[in-house]
């Protein structure tokens, strides 16, 4: 028997398949690096994406942006300050996509609660 995989699955998106989205599925969140309002989430997180500097340095040593946004999603949603969701959007640019995909694939945080739909 294969059992499911339980963490939060995250699913980026272009703007114009939202709606659609949305409405194929039950409560989600949304992780964004725009300013632009969105109704029917749960929940939803902005963040600003960091450039990346050389390997190790003093600013991009810690957790990127998007990991951290992803940690405020969580806590939310366990900490019942936000309803209950089952899925998150990613609605953003090239670096912020680019910085959610990083953090899927390597920060171990993050690995532990989503995975990449």
């Amino acid at each position: 028997m294969i059992e499911a995989d339980p963490r939060i699955p995250v699913t980026i998106l272009a703007a114009d398949g939202l709606a659609a989205w949305l409405a194929a599925g039950g409560p989600a969140a949304l992780l964004t690096d725009g300013t632009q309002a969105a109704t029917g989430f749960a929940a939803m997180e902005r963040f600003d994406p960091r450039p990346m500097h050389r390997f190790g340095c003093a600013c991009c040593a810690g957790r990127s942006a998007a990991a951290v946004a992803l940690d405020r999603l969580f806590q939310a949603r366990a900490r019942g300050r936000a309803p209950w969701f089952d899925r998150v959007a990613v609605i953003a640019g090239p670096v912020a996509q680019a910085d959610v995909a990083a953090a899927l694939d390597g920060d171990a945080l993050t690995l532990a609660r989503y995975r990449a739909a």
